[in-house]
């Protein structure tokens, strides 16, 4: 990956995020010219924390993504985007469409005409979800799998998602997309649920509280930080994933008794209850999911390397000292 990144110039959308965050010091690692930029807003998960062992070697922008006159000025110059912004929560979603749309549609869409006008050679990688399958139809899913989402979340992210490969195809803005599933790890937002329901579990297990399992048979694979990272800048770099969409994944697959359990056993001990799922969630529940992957590993190659177990045990190690700074 050296030779791809050593001397350019990279953009990180969402860079004081979680992903963001972790995918910034791996480019540092490799020897990019990182900038960063992060609206900082308390309900999307940018901490400066998380930058702490690169903080002297990039740029931190603190602006929104919203702003077009400031994403037009940032996108100049750069040799990747990696657009790892966005409203992940699909609770807040559906209590605040508007703003959704504005951050996973509009934003997107700005973003591109910025890129298309000032930078149309720059390589761009766009962080999408499995949200947008919905309910699936069959497991595990894979890219050919109908699209039915079943929020506000999902819908605009799909149209971000598509408008990506729209101006590959259209305009060659050399873009792919990776549909991301359940990622974890270090750095990612542990205060509330609006990020992932890992990371609350995380949180509640080191504060020596129980953790309630809504349903429990629900099926799931995870993917570590680290695997979605890699398969990032693979995407960013290997010329077969222009235009294209992949799935990421995880092994092995489990239910989320079995994820509790997992979880538990790396925190050292602990207590999980089994409780009816929320009326307000059950809505917009989409049963078991996990993905098929094998897209991207026959295209770039990717496979996750982190297994679940360890993985659990790096993200319990990793807030057990520093929990203060995420709640």
């Amino acid at each position: 990956m050296k030779e791809h990144f050593e001397g350019k110039r990279a953009l990180v959308t969402g860079g004081l995020g979680f992903i963001g965050s972790n995918l910034a010091i791996r480019l540092v690692e490799l020897g990019a010219e990182v900038t960063l930029v992060d609206s900082l807003v308390p309900e999307y998960g940018g901490n400066e924390r998380n930058v702490e062992p690169i903080a002297d070697k990039v740029r931190i922008n603190i602006s929104d993504v919203r702003d077009q006159y400031s994403m037009r000025r940032l996108v100049e110059g750069r040799d990747f985007l990696f657009n790892l912004a966005g409203q992940t929560s699909h609770m807040d979603s559906m209590k605040d469409p508007f703003t959704d749309m504005e951050i996973n549609v509009r934003a997107q869409l700005s973003m591109l005409e910025a890129c298309r006008q000032y930078n149309p050679e720059i390589r761009v990688v766009f962080a999408g979800t499995r949200q947008i399958y919905g309910k699936p139809d069959y497991l595990p899913v894979d890219e050919k799998h109908l699209l039915r989402p079943v929020d506000v979340n999902g819908i605009n992210k799909m149209a971000g998602e598509w408008y990506h490969i729209l101006y590959n195809n259209v305009h060659g803005i050399r873009a792919s997309a990776l549909r991301l599933t359940n990622t974890y790890g270090p750095r990612m937002r542990i205060k509330d649920a609006r990020q992932t329901f890992l990371g609350i579990w995380i949180k509640l297990l080191l504060q020596g509280e129980p953790i309630e399992v809504w349903g429990g048979d629900q099926l799931r694979d995870f993917t570590y930080v680290d695997d979605c990272v890699e398969a990032t800048l693979l995407a960013a770099t290997d010329p077969k994933a222009e235009g294209e969409i992949f799935n990421l994944g995880g092994e092995p697959v489990v239910s989320l008794k079995e994820l509790a359990d997992l979880a538990v056993e790396a925190n050292g001990g602990g207590e999980a209850i089994v409780k009816e799922f929320p009326a307000d969630r059950k809505k917009i529940d989409i049963g078991g999911y996990y993905s098929d992957f094998t897209k991207i590993k026959e295209t770039l190659g990717w496979t996750p390397k982190v297994s679940l177990q360890e993985g659990l045990k790096r993200s319990f190690d990793y807030y057990r000292d520093r929990l203060e700074d995420y709640l």
